[in-house]
Parts: structure tokens; sequence; C-alpha cells
């Protein structure tokens, strides 16, 4: 078998310092990805000085402490705990070689795709939860906004269902907008009591989400049923007031 040439590998040549400050200045994760299937050298070096993860929590630090295994997310600390300190590097590197590949192509400012359906709407198409998609007040001059039918009982919450742009999102932040009627005296603020945020996805794979309308009467009750949700926030109260 032929001896494999060096001579021009400068991880073989360079102080081991050198070389991984070399690899952490690349700028995209999945480069690293791309690096550790030039040999087997290279492959080992990247993970055993956990290359991949550096580059992956320095341009995505929100996910700093945690990872998504067999859709539970758990500190890295606990999910790694058994088996030889290599192959747990491996695990690693695989892990975030991932979440490298899954986040990278999608930054964006907005993770909403689709506004989906409403659990009701007061005016449709007028008052349609698409209007929640736009940043402002206004769409060429006319008011953008959505309004629920009103509920009798004011403890029975509306809902809003939306589609992420892909199916893996990094959501760092969550705006809510509540809207200002600036043709009404006094230009009263019309707010929510309070918001909870729920992420997940359908039971039923196969299903679509094309299934759900928004000028239809879904029953947003049910949506519990057919969906598994993988997150859901505490209830954060909203401000009342008027200017």
């Amino acid at each position: 078998m032929p001896k494999v040439d060096n001579s021009g590998d400068f991880i073989f040549w360079f102080a081991e310092e050198i070389s991984i400050k070399i690899l952490t200045y690349l700028d995209d994760p999945s480069d690293v990805v791309r690096v550790s299937s030039v040999s087997k050298l290279w492959r080992q070096f990247v993970i055993e000085h956990d290359i991949c993860k550096q580059l992956c929590l320095k341009k995505f630090p929100e996910i700093s402490g945690a990872v998504e295994l067999n859709n539970l997310i758990e500190p890295v600390d606990i999910g790694l705990r058994n088996g030889t300190e290599f192959e747990l590097l491996k695990r690693n590197h695989k892990i975030f070689s991932f979440l490298a590949k899954a986040l990278s192509p999608v930054i964006t400012n907005d993770c909403l795709s689709t506004a989906i359906s409403a659990s009701s709407t007061d005016n449709y198409p007028t008052e349609s939860i698409v209007h929640t998609l736009q940043p402002g007040d206004r769409n060429q001059n006319v008011a953008s906004y959505w309004s629920s039918s009103g509920q009798h009982e004011p403890s029975v919450p509306e809902t809003l269902l939306y589609e992420l742009v892909t199916k893996m999102c990094l959501v760092s932040e969550i705006h809510v907008q509540p809207f200002q009627a600036y043709f009404q005296h006094r230009y009263p603020i019309y707010s929510c009591k309070a918001v909870r945020f729920k992420m997940g996805h359908l039971r039923n794979l196969g299903e679509s989400d094309t299934d759900f309308s928004d000028n239809e009467s879904e029953d947003h009750t049910l949506l519990d049923d057919r969906f598994v949700w993988t997150y859901i926030s505490p209830e954060f109260p909203m401000v009342q007031e008027i200017e």
C-alpha cells in the first residue's frame, strides 16, 4: 500500500492550536462537514477538537447548552454521558453538523411563512389572519389587522395557526403588535389580555396544513388532538393602554 504524503497538509505540520485557529475562521459550519471528509486525519482532528460545535455555537449562540435528540431537547452534558470519549465527540460532531446544515440556509428575520387559520374572524376577509403577516398596521393605506368575532366567555382563548418557513427554525424572539385603531376617537389599542405560544408538528405526518382554512369554521379546540406540541410557552400578559 503506498505511503500517504502529508507534506502539504497544514494540520500535519502546524501546531495544534494554529490548525484549530485556521479552521475556526470558516464562516459556515457546514464547511466543517466538508473539511472533515477530506481525509481520515482531518476528520479525526475536527471531531477531537469539537470544531463543528465551536462554529455552530458561534453562529447560533441561542442553541448553546441544548441539542435535539429523538425529538427531545436535552442539555448536552446530560445527553452525552455514556460511551468512550471519542464516541461522545463523534456524536457531538454529528449533532452539530445536523444543526449547522439545517439552520444555515434559512437565516432570516421572519420565521413565519403562511397564516393558516384563526379560531374565529369577525369580518372575513377584511379582518383575516393573513393581515397579521404585515409588519405595520396599514397596507396600501388600508387598515391591516386581524379581529376575532369575540366570545361571550372572556376566558375562552382565540388561536392563530401559522406555518414556519422550514421544518427546523431557531426562534429567538417573538414580536406581537396590538392594533391601534387610528381611525377611532382617542386611537384605542385593541390588545388581548395575554398570549401563549405553542410549537410542534402534525401527529399524522401525511396530513397537510392546507386542511385548515381561514374562512371556514375550523374547530381550533381540536388542535391538541391533531398536533404534537414540542414547546409550550408560559402565558405572557399584554399591556392594556389607551393613549
